[in-house]
C-alpha cells in the first residue's frame, strides 16, 4: 500500500508570550525570553525553592468557549480550544463540507488538570467531606478532555484520543496523526498539546524531583540548555495545536499548504523512571528511525529543533545522539541545532506541538532560531552548532524536532519545505 502524503495547514498557539501562533515565532526568532517571576494567585513563593515560570497572561477565555464552561474547565483544556480555534480558522477547514468521521482529533497533555486536582483536593479537605467537590472536577482534570472538547467544538467525529508520554505526548500525538492519516483511516486530523501545571502541586512535584532552576533572581537567564552554569529547567504553560491533512484531500479544497509531515521515529530509552540514558543511544535510534521513514540520509536535514531543556544528563545525552547519528562539526558542518525552550521554557506535554510550530515557521521564513544564555558551553555536550543567543538565516528544506519525556520515551518529527 502506498502511503500518503500529510501536510499541515493551520498552526495555533498559546503561549508565555500570550496569543497566536505569529507572536509566538516573532519572540522566539527574535531570542526573547518569556519567562517571569509567577503571580502570588498562582506559586506560593515562601514555600516554593522556584517561583520563576512561563506563565500565559491573561485573556478572555469566553471568545473561545461558552462563557457558562470557562469556570468549569482546567486551564489547559482552554489553552487548548484557545489554539485549535486559531488552527482551524487558519486552515479555513468547514467541517459541514466534509466527512466528520474522517475528520480527528489527537490533542495530548502529560498531566492534565493539575490545578483542578490541586483545588479541589482544598476544598474536600477544608469541608472534612470528599463529596463536596465540583461535580466538574473528574471533566475538568482528565487528560483526554482537551481533545474531546476540540472535537465537541468543531465537530470532529473520527479518531479522538490524548496520547500521555509525558514531555513526549504531543509529538506522538502529531505522529500519530501522521500514519493515521497517511495509511487512509482519516482525511483531516487537530493534533498537538496542550498544558497549564503551573500550581503549587505541580511545582512542588517538580521541585522536590530536583528538575527546576532556581535561578529566581533572573528570570530571563535561567533556561541556559548547553550552558555550563545550567541548574534545571524552566516550567512553562500553554498550547500549539496543528491541523494535518492529506495532501490530495488540502489541494482540493485550495488550502495553503504550510509544510508537509515526512518523518517519525519513536524509541523508549528502558533505563530509568526520571533520568535519561546519558548515552543516548535510543534517542539516537529514534532519529535513525525517523530519517529512515522520511526516506532521507543525515546530511540532508538543515536543522534540529532540540529537546534541550536545560538539564545536565538531559542535554549531554540529547547532543551525543545527534552527533551519533549526524555527526558533530568535524563531520557535518551544515547542521544546525537549538533549543527553543531557552526562550519559552518547557511547555511539558504541549512542548513538541509549540516547537513543531517553530519548525513550520522556520522552514518558510529561511530562520533558525537561536539558544539564549548560551555563554559558555559546557565542554561535555558534543561539539554542534548550538547557534548561540541570535538567530540565522538559512534556506531549511528538512527540519527535525525532538521530544524526551519521564519514562524514557522518545519521538522524533521531520517536517519538509512543501513541494508539489
Amino acid at each position: 500500500m502506498e502511503k500518503r502524503r500529510v501536510v499541515i495547514t493551520g498552526i495555533g498557539a498559546v503561549t508565555p508570550y500570550g496569543l497566536g501562533a505569529d507572536n509566538f515565532w516573532e519572540n522566539v526568532k527574535n531570542g526573547v525570553s518569556g519567562i517571569s517571576l509567577a503571580p502570588e494567585s498562582r506559586i506560593d513563593r515562601e514555600k516554593q525553592s522556584t517561583y520563576i515560570y512561563g506563565i500565559v497572561p491573561e485573556y478572555d477565555e469566553s471568545k473561545f468557549l461558552d462563557p457558562k464552561e470557562v469556570k468549569r474547565l482546567d486551564r489547559f483544556v482552554k489553552y487548548g480550544v484557545t489554539a485549535a480555534t486559531e488552527a482551524m480558522e487558519q486552515s479555513g477547514l468547514d467541517i459541514s463540507k466534509e466527512d466528520p468521521y474522517r475528520c480527528g482529533c489527537l490533542v495530548s497533555s502529560a498531566a492534565g488538570g493539575y490545578s483542578t486536582i490541586e483545588e479541589n483536593h482544598l476544598v474536600m479537605l477544608k469541608r472534612g467531606d470528599y463529596t463536596k467537590c465540583s461535580p466538574f472536577t473528574v471533566p475538568a482534570m482528565i487528560v483526554n478532555m482537551v481533545a474531546g472538547k476540540i472535537a465537541i467544538k468543531f465537530g470532529l467525529k473520527g479518531v479522538n484520543k490524548a496520547i500521555v508520554s509525558a514531555c513526549a505526548s504531543s509529538n506522538h500525538a502529531i505522529g500519530d496523526a501522521f500514519r493515521t492519516i497517511q495509511y487512509g483511516e482519516a482525511d483531516v486530523i487537530v493534533t498537538g498539546g496542550s498544558e497549564a501545571t503551573v500550581c503549587n502541586m505541580g511545582v512542588g512535584g517538580f521541585s522536590s524531583a530536583r528538575t527546576l532552576s532556581k535561578r529566581n533572581d533572573e528570570p530571563t537567564k535561567a533556561s541556559r540548555p548547553y550552558d555550563v552554569d545550567r541548574d534545571g529547567f524552566i516550567m512553562s504553560e500553554g498550547a500549539g495545536v496543528l491541523v494535518v491533512e492529506e495532501l490530495e484531500h488540502a489541494k482540493k479544497r485550495g488550502a495553503k499548504i504550510l509544510a508537509e509531515i515526512v518523518g517519525y521515529g519513536q524509541t523508549c530509552d528502558a533505563y530509568d523512571m526520571v533520568a535519561p540514558d546519558p548515552t543516548g543511544a535510543a534517542a539516537a535510534k529514534a532519529m535513525e528511525f525517523a530519517l529512515k521513514d522520511a526516506g532521507i540520509k543525515p546530511e540532508e536535514v538543515d536543522y534540529i529543533n532540540t529537546h534541550g531543556t536545560s538539564t545536565h544528563v538531559g542535554d549531554i545525552g540529547e547532543s551525543l545522539a545527534i552527533a551519533t547519528v549526524y555527526g558533530d562539526q568535524s563531520k557535518n558542518k551544515h547542521l544546525m541545532v537549538s533549543s527553543t525552550k531557552s526562550m519559552h521554557g518547557h511547555l511539558l506535554g504541549a512542548a513538541g506541538a509549540v516547537e513543531a510550530i517553530a519548525c513550520i515557521k522556520a522552514i518558510n521564513d529561511g530562520i533558525v532560531p537561536p539558544t539564549i544564555n548560551l555563554e559558555h558551553q559546557d565542554p561535555e555536550v558534543a561539539d554542534l552548532n548550538y547557534v548561540p543567543n541570535k538567530a540565522v538565516k538559512a534556506d531549511l528544506k528538512y527540519v527535525s524536532s525532538n521530544s524526551f519525556g519521564f519514562g524514557g520515551h522518545d519521538a522524533t518529527l521531520i517536517f519538509k519545505k512543501y513541494e508539489d
